[in-house]
């Protein structure tokens, strides 16, 4: 008897430990996954990779989205709008609700989930970090053409796009040629009609980006500081 009620306590005891275990598993997989702060061999950061699986049902969507070829972005149109490589996109266009409207009262409106804007007759790219809506912090306006004039200071070049660019193989996918903080949400510059023309990718449904594209090693150009004030000086002079 005594070995009966052994048995069946033993048996007792595995399916308690089952449901218990099933149970905590369960409980883990609805918590949302994350990545904390990291830094890697390059000095960036990437704090989470949950921006691009946000809003995963906008890139089934690009799969079979048409390109409105009247209203391209091209790389030249991406560069222009920026004060130096690397630099937050000044805003090209009148501000709607003038120097108040921030973020979710205003910027978000549009770039949000973009789409196209008939006051502009543009599409809005979408922002790679919506969660940031103070957005005047970082973007300014374009209020003047005449404030900065030409300097001879060497200029750090954009990264080379096209085929085999980037690749570490021939064949491999390119690999991330800049640094990710900020630009966690890898569809928002890479697919959409808002997309840059020449930097538009062809698989936009894939939003695991990082499982086949590796960041590049960042190179840091160490700069001679006296023929920097030198050519600082004559700028002044």
């Amino acid at each position: 008897m005594k070995k009966r009620l052994g048995i069946i306590s033993f048996f007792i005891l595995i399916l308690a430990g089952f449901i218990f275990n099933w149970n905590y598993s369960y409980q883990k997989g609805l918590e949302e996954a994350y990545i904390p702060l990291i830094e890697t061999p390059s000095g960036n950061y990437l704090s989470s990779e949950r921006g691009v699986f946000k809003q995963a049902t906008f890139e089934f969507n690009y799969t079979d989205m048409p390109v409105d070829s009247a209203y391209e972005r091209t790389i030249k149109d991406y560069y222009k709008n920026r004060a130096y490589l690397g630099a937050p996109p000044s805003i090209p266009h009148p501000l709607i609700k003038g120097e108040r409207g921030i973020g979710g009262n205003s910027c978000l409106q549009c770039h949000q989930n973009g789409g196209f804007v008939d006051a502009f007759k543009a599409y809005a790219p979408v922002t790679p970090h919506p969660e940031m809506v103070n957005c005047r912090q970082c973007h300014v306006a374009q209020n003047s053409t005449s404030v900065f004039k030409q300097a001879s200071l060497e200029k750090i070049h954009p990264p080379s796009i096209g085929t085999g660019a980037n690749n570490a193989l021939f064949g491999s996918p390119p690999m991330i040629p800049h640094g990710l903080q900020m630009r966690e949400n890898c569809i928002a510059c890479h697919a959409g009609p808002g997309a840059v023309k020449e930097l538009r990718v062809s698989h936009p449904e894939r939003i695991n980006c990082r499982q086949c594209h590796l960041p590049k090693q960042m190179t840091t150009t160490i700069i001679d500081t006296t023929k920097f004030l030198r050519q600082f000086d004559k700028l002044n002079e």
